[in-house]
């Protein structure tokens, strides 16, 4: 099944009782609106699918898994309404992997930037290749990463979750993301990485669906107020994303 939207698409197939959702765009698998939207919707689609066990999210191409918001969409916003509808783009995908009763299988096959890291932080197991190295740059284009925060943080921790919000320019490798707990383990080629995860998703495709469903409630406990708390963070997004210094950076972000 196929839906471009806007230069972009987000495919699904399922085999075997796995269903594999893979997204893209032709600018380094950024996501406007649209996709994200579209995103959220097939995640949330396939865990009410009973033909589907588990799920793998990837994305197209080789070095880059998702550069994060679309910069064109971001430089557009001009009120407050529309910067809570962009940045809530992220929080619906999160949400959406959250509640999905189906276990989610990430495959990064390449860098993750901004709301990148936000949803390998999402899924509920996650394998990367050895390039698959980690920012979030929103401070430096005078935002946060506060979509994605509660995601990144329930992850990796407060610690590693600050410094990359603080260090907003600096890349964070695969290998720190394992030890981080971002990645469960990584791969020197997308070939090796793929050959793990079919094992794991046929495995899993075999296993309890009640039991998983039950773990994946046990491992999100805590979370049910993220509708709410994902919802004040895309209004805290939206309102600095209008000020004159936001501005200004993301045009000499997008400059460089």
């Amino acid at each position: 099944m196929n839906e471009a939207v806007h230069q972009g698409s987000v495919d699904y197939s399922i085999q075997e009782d796995i269903a594999t959702i893979e997204f893209f765009h032709p600018l380094s698998n950024s996501l406007p609106g649209k996709i994200l939207a579209k995103l959220a919707d097939t995640i949330t689609e396939l865990g009410n699918n009973e033909a589907v066990k588990v799920i793998v999210l990837k994305s197209s191409g080789e070095r880059a898994f998702c550069a994060g918001a679309s910069f064109d969409e971001l430089i557009s916003i001009d009120d407050l309404e529309t910067g809570k509808k962009f940045f809530s783009g992220f929080a619906n995908v999160i949400n959406a992997a959250r509640k999905c009763p189906k276990l989610i299988i990430g495959r990064v096959q390449g860098k993750a930037v901004g709301g990148g890291v936000g949803m390998a932080s999402a899924v509920d197991f996650c394998y990367a290749t050895k390039f698959a190295s980690v920012k979030l740059s929103e401070l430096a284009v005078g935002i946060g990463p506060f979509v994605v925060g509660p995601a990144v943080e329930r992850k990796v921790g407060t610690s590693a979750m600050s410094m990359m919000a603080i260090n907003a320019t600096e890349w964070y490798s695969a290998d720190w993301a394992r030890e981080k707990g971002l990645y469960a383990e990584i791969f020197d080629s997308a070939e090796e990485m793929d050959e793990a995860i079919n094992i794991l998703a046929k495995k899993l495709a075999k296993s309890n669906p009640e039991a998983m469903s039950m773990l994946k409630q046990v491992f999100w406990e805590g979370t049910d107020h993220w509708d709410e708390l994902l919802l004040e963070r895309t209004a805290m997004s939206g309102k600095l994303v209008l000020s004159e210094f936001t501005r200004n950076a993301i045009n000499s972000f997008k400059k460089k």
